[in-house]
């Protein structure tokens, strides 16, 4: 070994040294000062807010009106992802020849719900085409007109998708509008909920299709999605701002309370003019990394749930769906959905209907590829693996489809992931770049802004589930979630409402089980809660 290859490998090993002490220290400095009984964020070896010390997230920027409520978050986690989507080519209008309603898609949703139309039927767009035996008065819609063409059952004959063969041409059920102006609350929840509107509004507790009995305390749109890789809503809203000030209308009729406007106030980018110049609203202006997008940290921030209340919430395509429905009269399910991942050939921007067959966006994707390995007498032999993973909505919430799949009822996003079957040995001690890091394991830590490539390794299996405080620093809310989650597993009802459970949806946890040591399913294990705490009435 020459003199010049010991330097350089001795340098590299005090570089490994100073990098693994360092992370050490700093987890010995926050665990000390959490036993002190102080916050164990404002103690650290290793720079705590990088972005804050670069003089970059402070302040309000110019297009914050001065009177508006501004909300800096200081706790999330921003991953940022190879394969954003692209405007370069416009935004193509795609329509298939199939689409499908998923009912799993409905959060507490019996399995085998009442479809209303037999299969060789023929429906128009707004038809209802099933409704929840539980709730038989809330109807969901067609997307599309034309023929409905099977019902797709899984296990135990429950309904997975109702698949409805497309007209060329959609034809629009004809409604009998009822006068904004006039008409009593009682007749427009009826109308809504008839027209098949309803399902697009939400409700915490829960995160259910509303409770159309309920009176909720306020109504909160959000405007901006800060997921990976997440499209922006200024495109979906360009050229329907009169829509969307409609369907801002129609919610304000709906609430004896505030309708509350979330808006990015991260200064990435202008937020469209519909969202700022929309009347009728209270705005509140979101400041942070992920998830400052999320309505339930809106929800927290500004008007937050107690016991026995429930607040409703809508994205920018239900607002859409109800405002157009009221200029219109028609049922228009029509989005800007973002083709996203590395493995995407052309990340892209296109602009579809809901529920549309997803096989025509993703035919150049190679999701098999040929694996050689070996076989247990260690003869090479040839197998076909499973390449690539595609998701109908963000990597951190969505669902695994298949490539003649169809988007979810509330997606906006397909992202193509590498599977992550392979096995790093000391993979965590190893420092390296290209990787994203929520505890600085690797040097990324220092460069916030780097972009990664993504696949689903787990890096570990599950473990036992400790108390680590990894939760509580990538969620701005006053709320303990991983006692809470202890609470669900010992079926604690009582202690889950008190330590907030009743303000969560499974999009508000989906960071606390990325960065989660013991690789515990969060959003799983809420999700059982909630639904028991439901029955539990």
């Amino acid at each position: 070994m020459t003199l010049s290859t010991g330097l350089i490998f001795g340098i590299i090993f005090i570089l490994m040294f100073i990098v693994v002490m360092a992370t050490l220290s700093e987890g010995l400095v926050k665990l000390t000062a959490k036993h002190q009984g102080e916050n164990p964020e404002n103690y650290g070896v290793l720079p705590n807010d990088l972005p804050s010390m670069l003089n970059r997230g402070e302040g309000s920027p110019d297009y914050v009106s001065q009177g508006d409520h501004f909300v800096n978050l200081k706790k999330g986690f921003d991953i940022n992802l190879l394969g954003e989507a692209s405007l370069e080519h416009g935004i193509e209008y795609v329509h298939s020849s199939t689409y499908a309603l998923k009912p799993k898609d409905f959060m507490g949703m019996m399995p085998i719900p009442k479809v209303v139309v037999e299969e060789g039927g023929t429906l128009k767009a707004g038809d209802v085409l099933f409704f929840d035996k539980k709730r038989p008065e809330i109807k969901y819609a067609a997307p599309v007109s034309g023929e409905m063409l099977k019902i797709q059952r899984g296990e135990k004959r429950s309904i997975n998708e109702v698949v409805i063969l497309a007209d060329k041409e959609i034809e629009y059920r004809a409604y009998n509008l009822p006068d904004l102006n006039t008409v009593s609350r009682e007749d427009l929840v009826a109308f809504l909920l008839d027209s098949g509107a309803w399902p697009f509004i939400r409700q915490r507790p829960f995160d259910i299709v509303a409770e159309h009995e309920q009176m909720p305390k306020a109504i909160f749109v959000t405007t901006f999605d800060t997921a990976p890789l997440a499209p922006s809503f200024n495109l979906t809203v360009q050229g329907k701002e009169a829509e969307f000030q409609k369907g801002l209308d129609v919610l304000a009729k709906l609430t004896e309370g505030v309708l509350h406007l979330g808006l990015d106030g991260r200064g990435v980018s202008t937020p469209s003019d519909a969202f700022i110049n929309a009347t009728g609203v209270e705005k509140h202006w979101f400041s942070g990394a992920h998830p400052a997008g999320n309505v339930g940290i809106h929800i927290h921030h500004v008007d937050p749930l107690n016991s026995g209340e429930t607040v409703w919430h809508l994205d920018v395509h239900g607002v859409l769906v109800l405002g157009t429905l009221f200029a219109k009269g028609i049922f228009d399910t029509e989005r800007v959905v973002a083709l996203t991942g590395h493995e995407m050939p052309n990340p892209r921007y296109v602009r579809a209907r809901q529920g549309v067959c997803i096989e025509r966006f993703v035919t150049d994707v190679k999701f098999q590829e040929q694996k050689t390995t070996t076989d247990k007498e260690g003869k090479p032999v040839t197998i076909n693996r499973k390449a690539i993973r595609l998701i109908s909505g963000d990597p951190l919430t969505g669902k695994e489809i298949e490539s003649n799949g169809y988007l979810g009822f509330f997606d906006d996003q397909i992202m193509t992931i590498e599977e992550g079957d392979y096995y790093e040995l000391f993979g965590w001690l190893i420092p390296r770049a290209g990787h994203p890091t929520q505890n600085r394991t690797f040097p990324g830590a220092f460069a916030p802004s780097s972009i990664y490539k993504a696949d689903t390794q787990q890096n570990g299996e599950e473990r036992a589930f400790v108390v680590s405080g990894e939760y509580e620093s990538v969620l701005p809310m006053d709320i303990y979630p991983q006692y809470l989650l202890r609470a669900i597993q010992a079926n604690d009802f009582e202690k889950m409402e008190g330590l907030g459970i009743l303000e969560l949806g499974e999009e508000d946890l989906a960071l606390c089980e990325y960065v989660c040591t013991s690789k515990h399913p969060v959003q799983r294990t809420l999700r059982q809660g909630l639904d028991m705490l439901r029955e539990q009435g």
